[in-house]
């Protein structure tokens, strides 16, 4: 029989004005096993581990840790307790070295003063001890994102955390970095560390995980084995439908193109050629037309992201021309492309996107409202119905306007960020990651509004790190390398996910 829970909650309940996030939730978590947390966006999986770390008290229910009653007042009370958080978006200092990060806020002090040395021996010690390669003095920005992943990790298991909870933090490494990863995570799980998993890549979770706990619009809806449960079963329980209803969604996100995406025959609506940017993206030639589902494939840093800005004006090129609408146009920022119709969804959609301050309304009004300059302030009459209209056409949830969009979960901000553009009504519309980080449903059905959008003539770039969902939508595929568009390859129903890597691979056509 399994030993007592590290971790526990029975009955939870949490409360916020209008919504009941979580209602009557059991959970269990054992040391020494890798747990997935599933359920869509707005499932509640966010509040459950916010719940735990102590950023939001319980409004009924208990916590218990290592069978005893708990009331966890705060993340520093998580952390003293053993409980420790590493976030999708790496929450360290990149101008400190590594050592710093790791024992930022209780350095070694010898006469009062910081021990450099101690700190310093103490970090490679932990670091030799999850086998990994990391220089402790070096500046954190000198390393990848996936390499900080696993420094954010260290310092985290460095408290002697009995609960370490991943939140999304494979979403921007690449096969060979999730693997590192994941070979950290077994280490630590052999250690008796007990592992919390939260992810939207369901491969992943059934390569990690020993079990899963499945939760449905604020509820619990099951606790499985990974074994006993295979991902079609899976996704039925997520979403409390059968898979075969999820309407041009093949085969849990990887799905074979359809018919929509037979060949593009639209007037090209912007024409690159030679556009560059010294150090960020080599000279590039690229067509979109309107109608067409343009998508961009590559390895992260492969220069995708870079290339799409210039489009935007978000960068400035220092080469080559950009004809829009047949007219060579100079991009001079962001308002000279939403000037020409150009919208841009960054995948920073925290940083770059929406203002966490504001409330679906205003982040909703915002583009439409700079396009036509603060001089010429929509009405609030104007707002509230622009609002309104797009929550109950895209599906946001909760569908009250002035909630504050930090709130709400990844899929309804991406589906905000794009009624914000959307109203703008957009020639281009550029998407940069637009599906990662959110559940197989809120996947569903932006995939499916992008495939509408082109079918009724807009032109759409879309960037995804997924190659399924790449050729699943697109008419044609850029093949990006070490910052070069290396391959063109019109997706006319031979196009592989094989044949688009041979083109990273070898940097040519295949």
């Amino acid at each position: 029989m399994r030993q007592q829970p590290v971790l526990e909650v029975r009955g939870l309940r949490k409360e916020f004005p209008g919504v009941v996030a979580l209602d009557g939730v059991d959970f269990r978590l054992f040391p020494g096993e890798v747990h997935a947390l599933m359920g869509e966006n707005g499932a509640g999986k966010s509040t459950l581990i916010k719940v735990l770390t102590g950023v939001h008290p319980v409004d009924g229910g208990e916590v218990l840790l290592a069978g005893r009653p708990v009331r966890i007042a705060g993340p520093a009370q998580a952390r003293e307790a053993g409980i420790s958080t590493v976030y999708q978006e790496v929450n360290l200092c990149p101008n400190l070295s590594v050592a710093e990060n790791i024992f930022i806020g209780r350095e070694p002090r010898r006469f009062g003063l910081i021990d450099w040395g101690a700190m310093r021996r103490r970090a490679a010690e932990l670091v030799r001890e999850l086998e990994l390669d990391i220089d402790v003095s070096a500046p954190l920005n000198s390393y990848s994102i996936a390499v900080q992943q696993l420094v954010a990790i260290v310092r985290a298991v460095s408290v002697s955390a009995k609960v370490l909870i991943l939140d999304e933090p494979t979403s921007s490494l690449d096969r060979d970095e999730v693997l590192q990863l994941f070979a950290v995570m077994r280490r630590l799980r052999d250690q008796g560390v007990a592992i919390l998993f939260v992810s939207h890549f369901l491969d992943q979770v059934y390569e990690i995980c020993d079990r899963m706990t499945v939760l449905r619009n604020g509820r619990l809806e099951g606790e499985y084995l990974t074994g006993d449960l295979d991902q079609a079963g899976l996704v039925s329980r997520m979403i409390g439908a059968e898979l075969a209803e999820l309407d041009g969604l093949d085969r849990l996100g990887g799905g074979r193109r359809s018919d929509r995406t037979a060949p593009a025959t639209g007037t090209a609506f912007l024409e690159a050629r030679g556009l560059a940017r010294r150090g960020a993206v080599e000279p590039y030639d690229l067509t979109v037309r309107s109608g067409e589902v343009v998508g961009l494939a590559g390895l992260l840093g492969s220069g995708r992201t870079e290339a799409a800005r210039l489009l935007f004006g978000a960068d400035r090129s220092d080469g080559g021309t950009l004809r829009i609408g047949g007219i060579e146009t100079a991009l001079r920022g962001p308002a000279d492309a939403i000037a020409r119709r150009i919208a841009f969804c960054s995948e920073n959609r925290k940083t770059e996107g929406l203002v966490g301050e504001l409330t679906v309304r205003e982040n909703i009004v915002l583009a439409l409202q700079a396009a036509r300059g603060w001089a010429r302030p929509l009405s609030r009459t104007t707002q509230d119905d622009l609002a309104l209209r797009w929550i109950a056409t895209l599906d946001i949830r909760p569908g009250n306007p002035e909630a504050l969009v930090r709130n709400l979960s990844g899929g309804n901000q991406q589906k905000v960020l794009l009624a914000r553009w959307l109203i703008t009504e957009p020639s281009l519309l550029i998407l940069d990651e637009p599906t990662r980080g959110i559940d197989i449903g809120a996947k569903a059905e932006i995939q499916k509004l992008v495939a509408k959008l082109a079918e009724d003539g807009m032109a759409v770039l879309f960037i995804s790190a997924e190659l399924e969902e790449v050729l699943r939508l697109s008419h044609r595929v850029g093949v990006m390398r070490d910052r070069r568009m290396v391959a063109q390859l019109d997706n006319d129903g031979a196009l592989t996910p094989e044949r688009v890597m041979a083109a990273i691979a070898s940097g040519a056509e295949h």
